[in-house]
């Protein structure tokens, strides 16, 4: 489990294509501390450590992960949010996040506003995953690319966030621009609440 807090933005150095899985190694300031088959959040993808090898460590995405996710459009040298899993006497300082990417979606606009930014994304609507709660509401919470944020603007097929500065600069949000993909996990909560309204009117 995860809360959506980045630790780092992490650079891609290496990509390899093996069949249908992605191996994407990445240099990060903690790998001296990262262990094989420990779980790292990737832009909000819960991913499997493989491979260390100085400041470099490997991870595996399968051709699902790939088909879910904005992983299969990294470049080398794209930035990526990682963030360890949360240790159980942890704060919860963003939201419970699973790791587990829900769909992707579209950057339309990036809006200066005083010193922050403001980032408007659309997805596409499917009624039926709405209804299990795969949905935004205003003040609710949101992932995207692996980080927690509070949704304004809530609409049937967009939403947009507020960036502060600090997260701007220390995740890859200061990468992201209209036409950007970016990966959503909605909030695990709603989902729960949705099944269960469902099941009680069943």
């Amino acid at each position: 489990m995860f809360s959506g807090i980045v630790e780092e933005a992490a650079t891609v150095v290496a990509l390899e294509r093996e069949e249908g899985n992605l191996h994407i190694s990445l240099k990060s300031s903690f790998t001296s501390e990262l262990k094989i088959d420990q779980s790292v959040a990737h832009n909000g993808v819960c991913l499997t450590v493989v491979k260390t090898v100085g400041d470099v460590y490997t991870v595996t995405a399968i051709a699902e992960t790939l088909q879910k996710s904005n992983l299969g459009l990294l470049s080398i040298g794209d930035k990526v949010n990682l963030e360890r899993s949360m240790p159980m006497n942890g704060r919860l300082d963003g939201h419970i996040v699973q790791g587990h990417v829900d769909q992707t979606a579209v950057c339309t606009e990036v809006k200066e506003a005083d010193g922050s930014w403001y980032f408007t994304f659309r997805y596409d609507f499917d009624k039926a995953k709405a209804e299990q709660g795969y949905m935004t509401v205003e003040k609710g919470s949101v992932c995207v690319n692996g980080v927690s944020l509070t949704v304004v603007n809530s609409r049937i097929d967009s939403f947009s966030v507020a960036i502060i500065p600090y997260t701007y600069c220390h995740t890859n949000f200061h990468q992201i621009k209209p036409g950007t993909v970016v990966n959503l996990e909605f909030d695990i909560v709603g989902k729960y609440i949705s099944r269960i309204m469902a099941l009680r009117n069943s």
